[in-house]
């Protein structure tokens, strides 16, 4: 009695954390914690987060004035004695000189740095979602690669159950040696493809630490099961979606404002800056002889003289500049459309022939495999009929978990190419 309280107690204390480590088990590998762990230590989406902060940096200096330049020298020193104090004109002198840009030039420089950095912004955005999906997809595909080893592994004991029947029947003279070998050949060809799934998953286990910059090697745990995600949007609603969230249309447009103020910029390049210089020359007494200190100023106005091949040829620039971002952005509407559309239709496909799999093709193909094996025992069916209804069972399952991987994939190029999160 003494050593079945003790048991007893011990059990009680343990049994939680064993419950505990059990549900942690069973909950696998969690896609959102993958996610948060790529856009925190991806290193391609560092790069590109640093990156953002070099375009950070540049409005304020594309706004800032160019740096005075102060100047230190000795004017009209006669050569024949090289004295300071021999003419009158000679002097030493301290010069400051400054750039003054046209009014608007620094505010329209400091406004296309900025267009750059939103434009820039929104790249880090595209990045993020780009990660995203490659997460999911490498997730999908080993979910479906567990799954596909399931169904394998699971048909290595059926084949192996026909085997020993084929074994048994030809030993009291009901079968015959073909069977048995062609039983083991399926068999071999099973373990095959057990062996090539095997190494599927490993590569996948790889590039999916990679995005994760982690080891190859790292370990990860198996997906747990998933179900089909509810998908309800029109064509006409992701559509709207990807205008009004896709980070590739917004960085498009940016630097489509970005080239408009650059035009507006050029047409400024017709009116000069300003060189202002300002000069202190201090001549040397020649004995009792008092000499005034000397002060200049200056002006330094640039003639656009080449206008025809220097202003009008930016302006022409920037202008055609607008036109090619604008191009480009079209192209990319049309090119997200159409992805939307392709996408859409995967979708309604693939949905389709999950609900055709899982309600008539795999319970008929079951139905049809336990009929085989029944008819096998008792001489009605022949082996190769068997094996028939074996491999279209086993297919069809396989194709299921493809499809289902494939739709779920499909959400996820959808949610990056409209901008937007869909599950």
């Amino acid at each position: 009695m003494k050593k079945i309280f003790i048991i007893s107690l011990i059990l009680a204390f343990f049994f939680p954390f064993i419950n505990v480590c059990a549900q942690e088990k069973v909950k696998g590998l969690d896609l959102k914690q993958l996610i948060e762990e790529a856009l925190t230590n991806n290193p391609e989406l560092t790069a590109h987060q640093e990156g953002l902060k070099v375009y950070a940096e540049r409005p304020a200096q594309e706004g800032a004035w160019e740096d005075p330049r102060l100047g230190i020298g000795i004017t009209n020193v006669p050569v024949d004695t090289f004295q300071l104090n021999q003419e009158d004109m000679t002097q030493k002198e301290l010069a400051l000189m400054q750039k003054f840009p046209f009014p608007g030039k620094q505010g329209l420089k400091k406004e296309m740095a900025t267009k750059e950095y939103l434009a820039a912004s929104q790249g880090v955005e595209e990045k993020k979602l780009e990660i995203i999906k490659k997460v999911k997809t490498l997730y999908f595909d080993l979910y479906f690669v567990n799954k596909a080893l399931d169904i394998t592994e699971k048909n290595r004991g059926l084949i192996s159950t026909l085997t020993k029947i084929t074994e048994t029947k030809y030993s009291v003279g009901e079968g015959i040696q073909q069977d048995v070998l062609k039983a083991q050949v399926e068999l071999s060809k099973i373990i095959e493809e057990f062996i090539n799934l095997k190494q599927q998953k490993e590569t996948i286990k790889a590039e999916l630490n990679s995005l994760l910059n982690r080891l190859p090697q790292s370990p990860l745990p198996d997906p747990p099961e998933i179900e089909r995600t509810p998908f309800n949007l029109s064509l006409e609603q992701l559509q709207e979606k990807a205008l009004e969230k896709s980070p590739r249309l917004k960085k498009l447009a940016q630097m489509i404002e970005k080239n408009k103020v650059a035009y507006s910029l050029a047409k400024k390049e017709y009116y000069p800056d300003f060189d202002v210089a300002l000069s202190y020359g201090q001549r040397q007494d020649l004995g009792a002889f008092k000499r005034a200190d000397m002060l200049s100023a200056s002006v330094t106005v640039p003639i656009p003289l080449w206008y025809k091949s220097k202003q009008d040829r930016k302006v022409e620039e920037t202008h055609c500049s607008i036109n090619v971002a604008q191009a480009e952005h079209d192209a990319a509407k049309n090119e997200i459309f159409y992805r939307i559309k392709d996408q859409t239709a995967k979708e309604e496909k693939q949905n389709a022939l999950l609900d055709l799999y899982k309600r008539g093709i795999i319970p008929q193909a079951r139905q049809s495999l336990d009929s085989a094996i029944a008819g096998y025992r008792v001489n009605k069916v022949d082996f190769l009929t068997l094996l028939d209804n074996r491999l279209t069972l086993y297919n069809y399952e396989v194709f299921y978990q493809q499809t289902l991987a494939d739709y779920e994939k499909n959400l996820a190029e959808l949610e990056e190419v409209t901008g937007d999160t869909i599950f």
